[in-house]
């Protein structure tokens, strides 16, 4: 490849990485994304007011009641649900990382199931953390990482347990499969779970710049393999999950055999909201 094409691939390459990285940081930056969450509150079968939500609030038998009072809104698909007299309302079951979500004004109430627990996160726009947020510190964009792999089927999808961002929970994951890649002169590999769209794969990792540059409890990575189970690793679009940025998420730790041996300087960096912890 000739100089020129050299320069204009690796031009190609950084524009890419910033309009993804622009989009990203839209996503995350939503109204009522994670940034919005005020409270994070976990339901027992004690009846609750919980702060940032209307009515009082319990969980029994894989079933979430709400007792509305009269003059309370609580709206599910722009339908009200309350009544001038009141209302008792039923919720669930909730699958396992699966919610629900209610809206009261302008406040938009998470109800979901996490480590088989269920919690409740009012998103408020107006929320501290939202509203002083300016962006993710990352990594300039570095084709040398963005690896080609080999996604391995395991015989049967593996059950892994990990740990969380907060104590007492844990997630439980059906791994497919492993990635397989060599980075750094090492080869490596990473167990894979499910991806939110159809066909991809979510890897949660560590590596030796976490905790340094990079957040410390984990990193995301989102991967498609191709028929033939080629597929490309571009750690430049390594992110952070919500737990680097607030205490009130639930985030998945990374299985311990996807703690990397080597730096990976690439992808998003400590969050600024957290740089004075580390």
């Amino acid at each position: 490849m000739s100089t020129a094409s050299t320069g204009t691939a690796l031009e190609s390459f950084e524009t890419d990485w910033q309009e993804w990285h622009a989009a990203h940081e839209r996503q995350r930056a939503q109204p009522h994304g994670f940034l919005a969450v005020t409270h994070l509150h976990w339901l027992g079968d004690e009846a609750t007011r919980l702060e940032g939500a209307p009515g009082t609030w319990s969980v029994e038998s894989d079933v979430v009641r709400v007792v509305l009072e009269p003059g309370d809104s609580l709206q599910r698909d722009g339908r009200e649900l309350n009544t001038p007299s009141g209302a008792s309302l039923e919720f669930g079951p909730i699958e396992e990382r699966g919610d629900i979500n209610l809206v009261s004004g302008d406040t938009v109430i998470e109800v979901a199931r996490r480590g088989g627990e269920y919690i409740v996160r009012p998103r408020h726009p107006s929320n501290v953390l939202l509203q002083q947020y300016q962006g993710t510190p990352a990594y300039s964009p570095d084709a040398a990482y963005a690896v080609r792999g080999t996604y391995v089927p395991f015989e049967a999808p593996r059950p892994t347990t990990v740990g969380a961002a907060v104590e007492g929970i844990q997630h439980v994951y059906q791994a497919p499969g492993e990635i397989r890649f060599t980075l750094a002169g090492q080869e490596l590999a990473l167990t894979a779970f499910n991806g939110h769209a159809p066909g991809s794969l979510s890897v949660l990792f560590t590596d030796q710049t976490s905790g340094k540059t990079t957040y410390a409890a984990n990193r995301s990575l989102s991967v498609v393999p191709a028929a033939d189970g080629s597929v490309l690793l571009d750690f430049n679009r390594a992110v952070n999950l919500p737990c680097a940025y607030t205490d009130l998420a639930t985030c998945p730790l990374p299985p311990s055999e996807n703690q990397l041996p080597v730096a990976v300087e690439a992808g998003e960096k400590i969050p600024y909201e957290r740089q004075d912890q580390q």
